[in-house]
């Protein structure tokens, strides 16, 4: 097992995948290069830079890996929200998505805090 795979960060951003996947399935066919297609790959980029990150050898590397997934993780709320003007999302859905989004953010924010706690030469 991979040291990613122990972090609760990323289980949970494994969450969010499966539910932005469902999410979209809903969507307008004319929305499947569009928003659809943004909303995955955004999704797919926070639990992939915490991988990613959580391999990276420097302290200043390691942040910046999961400073990208905090960035991908305010997209997809952006996202959430113009899905949710134009009418493809549910208040209801966007409510629960954002509660995950959240506690999502939090968990990154901790896990991007303790980078810069840590001496270089760990």
């Amino acid at each position: 097992m991979y040291s990613f795979e122990k972090l609760e960060v990323w289980q949970l951003s494994r969450e969010l995948v499966k539910k932005i996947y469902q999410i979209t399935t809903s969507f307008p066919s004319d929305e499947k290069f569009g928003l659809t297609n943004q909303l995955r790959r955004a999704a797919i980029s926070v639990s992939s830079n915490i991988a990613e990150g959580s391999t990276r050898w420097s302290q200043k590397s390691k942040a910046r890996f999961y400073e990208i997934s905090f960035g991908s993780l305010i997209e997809i709320l952006n996202q959430l929200i113009i899905a949710h003007d134009l009418g493809y999302l549910p208040k209801k859905d966007l409510a629960e998505t954002r509660k995950l989004i959240d506690q999502t953010s939090r968990m990154l924010n901790a896990l991007h805090q303790s980078t810069k706690n840590k001496p270089i030469n760990q």
